[in-house]
């Protein structure tokens, strides 16, 4: 009876703990339930990684804006013309009438390949088989002007092989190739923008969200709110040394691309350094918006990580073409700043235009700025 006893009583204690514990694992349940953050950041983010990568992350290029100077027009011309624009990866946009006009639209960002054709291009290939044809591309964007003129070279090759089909002669189109503002292919003129981009994003908005966010968490921000100076003044007092250190980090950049990574300023310093400026507020407000949004430094964390680093991984042309992407995320990354950013660099830094032709990512930054700021200080809470 005593061991019956003693046996019922382990049993009974057993199922006590097995209780106990699912009662505390119900209630671990509630709290995730209840806290719609933790939800978002265990559901949602993995849909939005999953959909990010999935369809961002490619190398392929679609869409490709093509321009042609033919001054022969004529059949052979106008057939290879046609197979472009059946291609799905060519839109034909434009026909040149002059060759001067090629290096000012490739400055407007308007053409990704212009294709020239020599004169008398037909004749040329019917009679010794061979027709001389160049591809003109950006090359701030070495691996994407490559695959461009991959998938062209190989409809030249198609016609070329459906012509020597028809006759005796071998015929061959072997086109001549430029790239524009990078001839030598160098991955830094495109790497160097980007980083610019990434790095003064996430030094700014990330570091100033957790700067504020910091004293809310510990109590002290109540104690500067209550001091006589003017709550906007300790936000920017909040924000200067990021500033400075920013301006800092864009001198460094500036001069390791030159001097260790050879990487010419080919436009103007001052245009280059002021659009700078401008993303650099622009960083610094959206670092004041997300502090006004969030309570702990690990939301910002969060918040600025998650939120402000895939997005401009992904989403600005840093690695991928936008322009491969599909119609959705093309809209979404037109409210990503760091793509307005490193257009206008590679425009200013690297294809040496003057500010003239950034200024639509100037004004994009701009009109960024000024919302953000305005949106920022209203919702700042100066009562803790």
């Amino acid at each position: 009876m005593r061991c019956s006893a003693g046996w019922l009583g382990k049993r009974n204690g057993k199922e006590i703990e097995m209780k106990q514990f699912l009662s505390f694992i119900r209630k671990e349940f509630y709290h995730i339930f209840r806290d719609r953050r933790t939800m978002l950041i265990l559901l949602g983010m993995p849909i939005v990684q999953i959909l990010l990568f999935g369809f961002a992350i490619t190398t392929e290029v679609k869409e490709v804006q093509v321009a042609v100077f033919d001054p022969s027009r004529d059949v052979a011309t106008q057939q290879i013309v046609e197979s472009f624009r059946e291609s799905p990866y060519f839109r034909l946009v434009e026909e040149l009438d002059d060759v001067e006009s090629i290096h000012t639209i490739f400055k407007y960002g308007k053409i990704n390949l212009v294709i020239v054709f020599g004169e008398n291009f037909a004749e040329n290939l019917l009679h010794t088989g061979e027709a001389s044809v160049q591809l003109i591309t950006d090359g701030t964007e070495p691996n994407q002007a490559s695959t461009i003129t991959a998938y062209a070279s190989n409809i030249l090759a198609d016609y070329a092989a459906s012509l020597a089909e028809q006759g005796s002669l071998p015929y061959q189109i072997v086109p001549e190739i430029q790239m524009l503002y990078n001839p030598q292919s160098e991955s830094a003129y495109n790497f160097v923008p980007g980083v610019m981009g990434l790095i003064l994003m996430l030094i700014c908005a990330m570091m100033t969200s957790i700067a504020i966010v910091r004293e809310k968490e510990t109590g002290t921000m109540e104690v500067l709110l209550a001091s006589p100076m003017k709550p906007i003044y300790i936000i920017l007092a909040k924000a200067v040394p990021y500033f400075v250190l920013s301006i800092l980090n864009l001198v460094t950049i500036l001069l390791l691309a030159v001097f260790v990574l050879h990487v010419p300023v080919a436009g103007s310093l001052v245009s280059l350094l002021f659009v700078s400026l401008v993303f650099i507020f622009l960083a610094l407000s959206l670092g004041l918006l997300i502090s006004t949004l969030i309570d702990t430094q690990m939301a910002a964390i969060l918040a600025s990580g998650m939120g402000l680093m895939m997005p401009t991984m992904l989403l600005s042309g840093l690695i991928f073409p936008i322009a491969s992407m599909p119609i959705a995320l093309q809209w979404i990354s037109l409210i990503v700043p760091a793509r307005w950013y490193i257009e206008a660099v590679r425009k200013i830094m690297i294809q040496g235009v003057g500010m003239e032709f950034a200024l639509k990512e100037l004004g994009v930054l701009l009109l960024m700025t000024a919302v953000l700021l305005v949106v920022s200080l209203k919702k700042f809470k100066i009562r803790l």
